[in-house]
């Protein structure tokens, strides 16, 4: 709880208009909006992320004086945190033993996108063993920046990589899952219009975001204000007390944010160096949605869930981006988001251990600085940070 208090803050102080960057803000949130309806009038999928994330990428790539401070993200993602908690059901709990088999098949598709992707970024990237193992983990980007830079790898690669992963992976998934649904993603996910819902929903709201943000710092749970929310959004409707959804504006709201912050993590960076990576990011992502398809095609034929739904619970392209695009194709978002939390927990625990018995000098923070040098002796480089 005091974590949380002292984020708030931290929050309240970065709003200061000494250091926040309104105007930045402002033109990225401008732009993010022009890309938005942008993509709305062209009828593709969910346009005000997707649209907000295109067109600000691009205005960074132009360097553009864009920014999204990381401080504006939290009460959105715990917007969309209760939307996709809205998504759970009492049908749940009796469904979620017939899950084994996806879980098992998600540890496979783990262990296979882990592998290649590493393999691809020492090999391919040129990247040190370090920089290159936590670059490849199918999650957790955040954490993996954190232990990679502890124990001697490229910090800003890392984040570059995971970025670049995130974006390109949640550019292409859409057009995909539009085309073989045949549905439209270009439509609001909340059921009502914020002028006709009545006052006790937008409480609902209100008070499953501050309680689960609080219940994310209680539990110390990666993306505390994204999870905690939909885990109280979860309670309350898997045991009946509500069934509101937030309203669409809020979601569209949230959607644009999220788009935007994605967008501006290239601002500030050399053109060149992004290029690079998302050049190389591409190849990654390729290997990764072979994987996907692969492994949902397999699990799709050994139990009862769609080969779209199954796409989107093992696509490592964030949990929030999934599970809005599970929610506007009408999928199991319960399932699909469920997935993503295990996928997530599993890279958190494991990547620093199967780290360190990969290599013993190097396993931990701060036993790195010795092995450099062989490496560089290797003739495996390390990307400079431009």
């Amino acid at each position: 709880m005091f974590g949380l208090i002292d984020d708030l803050r931290s929050g309240f102080s970065a709003l200061h208009p000494e250091r926040f960057p309104y105007r930045k803000f402002g033109l990225a949130m401008a732009i993010g909006l022009v890309g938005g309806l942008l993509f709305q009038r062209l009828n593709l999928p969910l346009p005000f992320m997707l649209g907000a994330m295109t067109a600000c990428t691009l205005a960074a790539l132009l360097k553009a004086p864009v920014a999204a401070p990381a401080v504006i993200r939290p009460p959105m993602s715990a917007v969309i945190g209760v939307l996709l908690g809205s998504g759970f059901s009492p049908a749940v709990i009796s469904q979620l033993p017939q899950w084994w088999p996806a879980v098992l098949g998600l540890i496979a598709f783990m262990i296979a996108c882990g592998t290649t992707a590493v393999i691809y970024f020492r090999r391919v990237g040129g990247y040190d063993s370090t920089t290159a193992f936590f670059a490849g983990m199918p999650g957790g980007l955040v954490e993996m920046i954190e232990l990679g830079e502890e124990r001697g790898g490229n910090p800003r690669v890392i984040a570059l990589v995971h970025a670049a992963r995130i974006l390109l992976i949640v550019m292409t998934l859409p057009f995909a899952i539009q085309w073989l649904e045949g549905v439209s993603l270009n439509r609001t996910a909340g059921s009502v219009s914020v002028f006709d819902a009545p006052f006790v929903q937008e409480l609902w709201l209100i008070g499953c975001a501050i309680a689960g943000a609080a219940l994310g710092y209680a539990l110390k749970l990666p993306a505390k204000t994204l999870l905690g929310p939909m885990l109280v959004s979860a309670f309350v409707h898997i045991f009946g007390f509500t069934d509101f959804k937030p309203a669409f504006e809020l979601v569209n709201a949230a959607q644009l944010v999220l788009g935007v912050v994605i967008g501006c993590r290239f601002a500030g960076t050399p053109t060149r160096t992004v290029l690079r990576i998302l050049l190389l990011s591409a190849g990654s992502t390729i290997i990764l949605i072979f994987w996907t398809v692969l492994f949902a095609f397999i699990v799709s034929r050994l139990q009862g869930h769609g080969f779209s739904t199954l796409i989107l619970a093992y696509s490592p392209g964030g949990l929030a981006e999934m599970s809005l695009i599970a929610l506007a194709i009408h999928a199991e978002v319960a399932f699909v988001a469920t997935l993503h939390i295990v996928r997530i927990f599993l890279v958190m625990v494991s990547a620093a251990g199967i780290f360190a018995l990969l290599n013993p000098r190097r396993g931990g923070p701060g036993n790195a600085a010795a092995q450099d040098a062989a490496d560089t002796s290797a003739g495996t480089p390390k990307l400079p940070i431009e």
